[in-house]
Parts: C-alpha cells; sequence; structure tokens
C-alpha cells in the first residue's frame, strides 16, 4: 500500500483527480449546512436572474437558487453512481468468476451471454426498460447496474482463468477446500484490483448516464434536483439563461474527468509492470 500510495502521490492528474473526488464528496455529505438557500424554495421576484451576490449561479425559471440545487444534485449523481456501479460489480464478479473457474460449457454460455449484452446498445435499451417501468432513481440505478456489468465480468474471467493454476490455489483444493471456499476467498480477493480500478472508471459512466437520462426527462423527475434536470430547464430557457446550462454542464465535465483521472491513476499504479520499470 505505502508503494501504491507513493506512486499514485507522483502523478499529478491522479492526485487532481482525487482531490476533485474529495471535494465533490464534502459538497453531496454536507449541501444541508452549507447549501445558501432550500433547493425547493420557489420566489417568484427572483425568476431568471443572472450570477451575482445572492445567488452566484443565478436562479432558475420557478426563482430557485441554482447553486443549493447543484450542491443537492450532486448527492443524486453519487447515489447513482454509486449503487449501479456496485450492482454491476456484484453481477460482472459473479458470473466473471464462474465463467474463469468452471470453464467448459459454463464458461461458454456466460461468455455467449456477455456478447450478446454487448451487441445491444446499451443507452436505447436503458431508454426501453425505463419506458416500461417508468422513470425514478431507484430504477435508474437498477437499470444502470444490470446493464453495465460486461465489462467487470470479462476482467474477472481473464483474472480467474490466469490464477485457478496458481500453486495456492492447487494447496488449497489438496487440503480440501469447495469450490466456492476457492472462488471467494482465495481467488476473488486476488483478482481486485483490476475490478477496483474498473468500479471507480463505472461510476463516472454511470453519471454520465443518469445525466443524460435526467436531460431527456427520463430520469430524475422535479422538483427533486440533479444536473441533468437542471440542464434541460437550460435548454429551454438558453437564449436568455445561459447560467442554467453552462453550471450544471461543468459540473458534471469537471467530475467524470476527476473520477477518470483517478481511475487511470490508479491503474498505473497498480500495475506491477511499472513498479518494476
Amino acid at each position: 500500500m505505502k508503494l501504491i500510495w507513493r506512486r499514485l502521490k507522483k502523478n499529478r492528474l491522479a492526485v487532481a483527480g482525487g482531490i476533485i473526488v474529495v471535494v465533490l464528496f464534502l459538497i453531496a455529505g454536507f449541501a444541508s449546512v452549507i447549501s445558501p438557500f432550500d433547493p425547493h424554495e420557489i420566489d417568484r421576484r427572483h425568476v431568471l436572474e443572472s450570477p451575482n451576490i445572492k445567488h452566484p449561479m443565478g436562479t432558475d425559471d420557478l426563482g430557485r437558487d441554482v447553486l443549493s440545487r447543484m450542491m443537492y444534485g450532486s448527492r443524486i449523481s453519487l447515489a447513482v453512481g454509486f449503487v449501479a456501479v456496485g450492482i454491476a460489480t456484484i453481477i460482472g464478479m459473479v458470473l466473471g468468476a464462474l465463467a474463469g473457474y468452471y470453464s467448459g460449457w459454463t464458461d461458454r454460455i456466460i461468455t455467449r451471454f456477455i456478447d450478446i449484452m454487448l451487441s445491444i446498445p446499451s443507452f436505447f435499451f436503458i431508454l426501453a426498460v425505463i419506458a416500461f417501468v417508468g422513470p425514478s432513481i431507484w430504477n435508474i440505478m437498477i437499470i444502470i447496474g444490470i446493464t453495465s456489468w460486461m465489462g467487470v465480468a470479462r476482467l474477472v474471467r481473464a483474472e480467474f482463468l490466469s490464477l485457478k493454476e496458481r500453486e495456492f490455489v492447487l494447496a488449497a483444493k489438496a487440503l480440501g477446500a469447495g469450490n466456492m471456499r476457492i472462488i471467494f476467498k482465495h481467488i476473488m480477493v486476488n483478482s481486485m484490483t483490476p475490478v477496483f480500478v474498473s468500479a471507480i472508471l463505472g461510476v463516472a459512466s454511470a453519471i454520465l448516464v443518469e445525466s443524460a437520462l435526467s436531460f431527456l426527462g427520463l430520469g430524475v423527475q422535479p422538483p427533486i434536483p440533479s444536473w441533468g434536470n437542471i440542464l434541460t430547464l437550460g435548454k429551454d430557457n438558453i437564449e436568455i439563461a445561459w447560467w442554467l446550462s453552462v453550471f450544471p454542464g461543468l459540473a458534471i465535465l469537471v467530475t467524470v474527468l476527476g473520477y477518470n483521472l483517478l481511475g487511470e491513476g490508479l491503474r498505473d499504479a497498480l500495475d506491477p509492470r511499472i513498479w518494476g520499470s
């Protein structure tokens, strides 16, 4: 861990990404404390005000403070990102482990299923499912999770194929350990590095998908604030209220960039080929 931390600190872009992620967590965690206004408070006297001292990011078409709504919207982005990635990671790890450990017909069935899922355009599939089940925060989390596990499954499968013939696995079999114990206690813990990096990068993708769905009106529904539905207001008032498009767009850009930089930096820090260079 000391070696990983030392290598990560040398990567300035990864450190910058980590700072962005930490700041986002602090904003989301303390939004109720640091938010200058109630995000649902309507003030008809200050409709579509441009950024000023009282409202640093302006107000929307109902006079609500955009900065406060952005702060509370960060909670939605984090919740969707982590819950969706958690679901995807669990599904991917289980299926990848079964495919890599048992091989044979189990591997062929799971691999074909992964190929079928990868051939379906994910975003359009999500749109179709939401059209049936209806838009809500929990539906979005679950649907994004069950449509984005394929990359994790392929990573875990590859790790299991390379690890299952190692000496520590053969020793566990010789001592009478069962398959489930070998899979989850011995091999899985040694294949977590690429999964961890993939999960961090997956959070950025999930945030993008949620923002796109909310922008289209199929994600988080008003009056709950999210960066995507603030962008929708910006689209409707683009000619007179530029701040409704610029600030949530920048928030999405910076957040996704932060997770990507941190994920790339961790991947380099955890790569043993770089350790030996």
